[in-house]
C-alpha cells in the first residue's frame, strides 16, 4: 500500500494585537472613514471577523451579537394591522366591482338598480288601528 504525504503550507502564527491598537482600529471604524475591508488592508489584518469582534467588545456603538442576526420576530400588532389593511383593500376592490356591475346593468337594461331615498313604496301598508 502506497502512502502519500501531503505538503502543508506553513501558516504564519497569529499576531497578537495590543488593546490600544484594537481600540484605535475600532475608533477609526466607528468614525466611518474606513470600512472593515479597508481597515483590514491598511493594517494587514487577516480573517473577516477580527474587526467586527473588536467592535462588539470595545466599541461604543451597538453591534449585533451572534444569534441576533436575521429577521426579527414579527410583532403581533403590526401583523394584525397588516392583515386588516389587506382586508380593507380587498373590500374596496369588491365595492368597485359591484359599482361597475351596477353601472353596466343599468346601462344595458335601462333600469335603476339602486333604490332612491325619495321614492315611495308602490304598495302602501294599511295603517294600524288603535283598539280601546
Amino acid at each position: 500500500m502506497e502512502t502519500k504525504t501531503i505538503k502543508s503550507e506553513k501558516r504564519t502564527p497569529r499576531k497578537q494585537f495590543s488593546l490600544a491598537f484594537k481600540k484605535k482600529v475600532v475608533a477609526e471604524f466607528e468614525r466611518g472613514f474606513l470600512n472593515k475591508d479597508q481597515l483590514q488592508a491598511k493594517y494587514g489584518l487577516r480573517g473577516n471577523s477580527a474587526v467586527l469582534k473588536w467592535c462588539r467588545k470595545y466599541g461604543k456603538l451597538h453591534y449585533a451579537q451572534k444569534g441576533e442576526l436575521g429577521r426579527p420576530m414579527k410583532d403581533p400588532q403590526k401583523q394584525r394591522i397588516k392583515d386588516l389593511e389587506k382586508q380593507l383593500a380587498d373590500a374596496k376592490l369588491q365595492i368597485e366591482a359591484y359599482q361597475k356591475l351596477i353601472e353596466i346593468t343599468e346601462a344595458e337594461e335601462k333600469i335603476s338598480v339602486l333604490k332612491k331615498d325619495a321614492v315611495k313604496q308602490s304598495v302602501s301598508l294599511p295603517k294600524p288601528t288603535q283598539e280601546k
